[in-house]
């Protein structure tokens, strides 16, 4: 396994291993910076945007990110499918 392979691993049972969401949230921030911790927060809401039909636009204009962020999402939540 590569070390990349190895990290990630390692992430997501340091991750799975949290059962509380105080635990969680305090994880998350230990991890990433603040701006990341609320990059990921809005790149979840994106997602369910998305997923509830919201236009890309209004969700940009929503969460006060670019229609690019907006897009990359959408191309993610089609490609996890």
């Amino acid at each position: 396994m590569s070390t990349e392979k190895e990290y990630i691993a390692a992430l997501t049972s340091h991750l799975l291993a949290i059962d509380h969401p105080d635990a969680m949230e305090s994880a998350l921030r230990n991890l990433l910076t603040p701006n990341e911790f609320v990059e990921v927060t809005k790149r979840l809401q994106i997602f369910k945007m998305l997923e509830q039909g919201v236009p890309q636009r209004q969700i940009a204009e929503t969460l006060g990110v670019g229609i690019a962020t907006v897009t990359r999402g959408s191309r993610a939540l089609k490609d996890s499918q």
